[in-house]
């Protein structure tokens, strides 16, 4: 059964003025100013970014091999990964040939691809260990993969509702199991505070469909008690979404530097609302929502930028860890979402940071 994402009979519903702007800023945001030309060389640094196969992952990927990271993709298919490195390379190869200033650049990087199945807590610690016995440092983990709006009974191989399950718990999950090589990152970057870190993934979705508080974890006990899976498209996605808002401002208050010097891991965790964009996230969306909201969506390089920025721009740091990114690039001066931002006054970011691990547990 279908799960529409968006009920277009109260998205303007009982709005605010103020809260219209909002929703149709995001939906329609202004022209990227953060682009691949803003992006100095990365040699050395370590990058993973989930779901990187496809959409703006892989969007993102195609921006960021030339600047000589190494990249790791982290999906459940090696065939689909396997197939995204070659489009990079070739696309990167005919670029190359074309273009006397990409010929002279320095190498780029490379590529890797890296299991992660985020839909079974099971396989979690096996996909971090894959990366340990690579690689010392991880330098930015981008938290991409995620689903959205999937069939009525969506869930997990836990039997958690889907999209609490795959956007959030499992990518706290794997985020944890890398700190000490996130540690190791910052650690050896003191020259450059808040350079290492972790981006996590909201939506437009949060502002009119998630819960109020942002998550409602009775609803969600109930969910998993019962193991019926997703109830609700809007809403589960939309929980989902400002969890990883959660889980970013409380990531943030854990691991940020603290007012000693020295003292606090000064690793810099924020969530970024990529824009709307035409990705294979709308695969389970009826046909005639998709004929209406294709025309106002943008390529997935858009969300890249959005990304990109998130991840390696100077203007995020220390001073404004824990910011929410709007797209293409923008650091969210003031929320109108009232609600999640009482909820976070509140602790439930703790409160939801707690919960997930708790679900997680038996598998580290």
């Amino acid at each position: 059964m279908s799960n529409t994402l968006i009920n277009f009979s109260t998205l303007f519903y009982n709005l605010s003025v103020a809260k219209v702007v909002d929703i149709v800023d995001q939906w329609l945001p202004p022209k990227p100013t953060y682009t691949e030309d803003s992006v100095p060389r990365q040699d050395g640094r370590v990058f993973i970014i989930t779901g990187g196969n496809s959409g703006i992952g892989l969007a993102l990927v195609k921006l960021l091999y030339p600047k000589g990271a190494k990249i790791y993709i982290a999906c459940r298919s090696e065939e689909r990964a396997k197939a995204a490195i070659e489009e990079v390379l070739e696309e990167y190869r005919t670029t190359a040939a074309q273009n006397k200033a990409v010929k002279s650049a320095e190498t780029p990087g490379s590529i890797t691809y890296m299991p992660l199945d985020l839909n079974d807590l099971s396989t979690i610690k096996a996909s971090a260990a894959f990366f340990k016995e690579r690689e010392s440092r991880l330098d930015v983990l981008w938290n991409n993969a995620g689903i959205a709006g999937s069939p009525i009974g969506t869930k997990t191989a836990q039997g958690l509702e889907g999209h609490i399950g795959v956007n959030c718990v499992a990518p706290l999950m794997f985020t944890q199991e890398l700190l000490p090589e996130l540690r190791a990152a910052a650690a050896a970057s003191p020259s450059s505070p808040g350079a290492t870190r972790v981006v996590w993934t909201g939506s437009l979705i949060i502002e009119r469909f998630a819960p109020e508080s942002g998550v409602d974890l009775e609803v969600l006990d109930r969910i998993n008690a019962e193991g019926t899976g997703s109830e609700s498209g809007s809403r589960d996605y939309g929980a989902s979404k400002a969890g990883n808002w959660l889980l970013g401002v409380e990531g943030a208050r854990r691991w940020g530097s603290e007012s000693e010097p020295g003292k606090g891991d000064a690793i810099v965790h924020v969530t970024e609302n990529p824009g709307m964009i035409s990705t294979p996230v709308w695969k389970h969306q009826p046909g005639w929502m998709m004929a209406f909201m294709n025309p106002t969506f943008a390529v997935p390089k858009m969300g890249a930028y959005t990304m990109m920025f998130a991840g390696l721009s100077n203007e995020v740091g220390l001073e404004n860890n824990g910011a929410y990114i709007l797209p293409f690039g923008r650091i969210q001066k003031k929320s109108t979402n009232t609600g999640i931002l009482k909820a976070i006054e509140d602790g439930k970011a703790q409160v939801f940071w707690d919960w997930c691990e708790k679900l997680y547990q038996p598998y580290v």
